[in-house]
């Protein structure tokens, strides 16, 4: 639709300005100022019928408030980030035990951290992409599952082939949760809770955390010593990565199961009302107010009398719609700058991770004992479980940092790059065990202020009827740069501080792309 040229113009019985959308009419004859100074941003001139509808679900949420349904999202949705970052932990844990067994059929490649990239972008490409056409709750209740089956599969796999086959496939499957399970929350949350969004990654930290701990537990007593070689690396001694499959399939598995049976999960009312779906999302939104006694005034013709949202007369599946999906990110040209923006962002964050990774312990190695103290599976395994735990301390911060006046997303984001970066690079001046194991726990504190940080604010800058394709993107290409990293990180001189040069270096990037982000969300509403 082409932009309204005149500044004050009448759609529709509402009129918009720069700042408002004007009167409209209740059943009772009483008048109430529609507002678009609370959303994120004024998408009135893309389509003023979705931000008429959108401002009046959005000021029903906020006058619902924050309910015990919302408080079970946060712990159900949080789940998904667990078993995301679970997963993707289990695979590179298990990657060095499963070379020492089979073998790599490329010596030169980490081919089941590269199953695992690919399986993620395919992941949030399907689910992501999906997701905006036929709604949360599908994936919602059934992505666990799929997830949980793969993993425990790939615990018994034969080969080094097979294992890195069943990765790419449970990485597939968690490769969206993050994508919707941020999406689901923020699309039932009042704008006085967002900052759960943000908190949210605490669960990013725990699945971390419990992986640590069972490889502490299953690594550190079932696996081949360090110097093996296919050849004298015996099955029998090498039970650990399996071990840890196990249990962290059947782990998924309850929670998938407590996903279905203790959370009756609905569409979202915000996606609801980008597909003019007006009576579902009356009767979302009636069900919460009558089941926790909370004050409803929005009616149904509230929603009915403002007309119809742009396109939704053709089919969800009509080319149009799915063309609209991609071009919608890019409605104007303030919303096409902060989606490439965003994009960049994920894009570095990509590549810097596994390149970080990849290249730590042949660093670290090439250090010496001196800095690396004891090379016992217990030692390694220890110092692993205690980094991610002070990953813990990101998400508390973030949390925290995202609502405080004058610092909010973007600068919240800044600070846990700058951070970041400045312990990179004190990295490269570790001499002792102590010195080591305390940076890198700081680093992983550091960059979980800012992944923490990142995973909410995406979303809450992108248009509801296109936030899971945005949102898939975003990660798609983050996989992308995922990928760059695994394969820089497998021919690159590892063993000098150069890598490490280059993730500072990639940190400090960050820095700058978050300060020109150009909208700032915090007490804002998404739209």
């Amino acid at each position: 639709m082409a932009a309204i040229s005149d500044p004050v113009a009448a759609v529709h019985g509402v009129v918009f300005d720069k700042d408002t959308a004007a009167a409209y009419r209740n059943g009772d004859s009483s008048s109430e100022e529609i507002t678009l100074k609370r959303e994120v941003y004024d998408s009135s001139l893309i389509d003023p019928i979705l931000a008429k509808k959108m401002a009046l679900v959005n000021n029903a949420i906020d006058e619902i408030g924050m309910t015990p349904f919302q408080w079970k999202l946060f712990f159900f949705n949080g789940f998904g980030y667990a078993v995301d970052s679970l997963l993707i932990v289990c695979q590179s844990i298990a990657q060095p035990a499963v070379d020492r067994e089979h073998g790599r059929p490329n010596k030169q490649i980490a081919g089941i951290a590269l199953a695992s990239q690919v399986g993620l972008l395919v992941g949030a490409a399907v689910w992501g992409f999906s997701a905006d056409i036929i709604g949360r709750k599908l994936a919602f209740n059934t992505s666990l599952f799929l997830c949980a089956s793969a993993v425990l599969i790939a615990g018994g796999m034969p080969s080094y082939i097979s294992f890195a086959a069943l990765v790419a496939i449970y990485s597939a499957g968690a490769g969206g949760n993050y994508i919707l399970d941020a999406t689901n929350l923020l699309e039932f949350l009042p704008v006085t809770h967002t900052w759960l969004v943000t908190f949210m990654s605490i669960w990013w930290a725990v699945g971390y955390t419990i992986t640590g701990l069972f490889a502490w537990a299953y690594m550190s007593n079932f696996t081949c010593a360090p110097d093996t070689t296919p050849e004298t690396c015996k099955k029998s001694d090498n039970w650990g990565w399996r071990y840890l499959h196990f249990t962290a399939g059947s782990l998924v598995l309850a929670a998938s199961l407590a996903r279905v049976l203790f959370i009756r999960m609905k569409q979202t009312p915000r996606w609801l009302i980008a597909q003019n779906k007006d009576e579902e999302v009356y009767g979302v939104l009636l069900g919460l107010s009558e089941r926790y006694d909370r004050p409803l005034t929005l009616t149904l013709e509230d929603l009915t009398s403002q007309g119809r949202v742009l396109h939704t007369e053709r089919s969800a599946w009509s080319a149009l719609r799915l063309r609209k999906h991609i071009t919608g990110l890019f409605g104007s040209k303030i919303l096409a700058y902060s989606t490439v923006m965003i994009i960049l962002n994920w894009f570095v964050i990509g590549m810097v991770s596994p390149l970080y990774s990849v290249f730590l312990p042949y660093y670290l190695a090439s250090r010496g004992h001196d800095v690396t103290g004891s090379t016992s599976n217990y030692t390694v395994w220890r110092d692993y479980a205690i980094n991610n735990i002070a990953g813990l301390a990101g998400p508390i911060i973030a949390g925290i940092l995202v609502e405080t006046n004058f610092i909010g997303r973007r600068g919240t984001l800044a600070i846990g790059a700058a951070a970041t970066t400045a312990l990179q690079f004190g990295y490269t001046q570790i001499k002792t065990p102590a010195q080591n194991l305390g940076v890198s726990a700081a680093i992983s504190g550091a960059s979980n202020i800012y992944y923490g940080t990142i995973y909410a604010y995406t979303p809450e800058i992108l248009p509801s009827a296109h936030r899971a394709t945005g949102y898939g993107i975003c990660v798609v290409v983050n996989r992308v740069g995922g990928i760059a990293g695994v394969l820089i990180g497998s021919y690159a001189n590892v063993e000098t501080t150069a890598p490490l040069w280059v993730c500072a270096g990639l940190f400090a990037l960050l820095i700058v792309l978050s300060l020109l982000l150009p909208f700032e969300s915090k007490g804002k509403r998404s739209f």
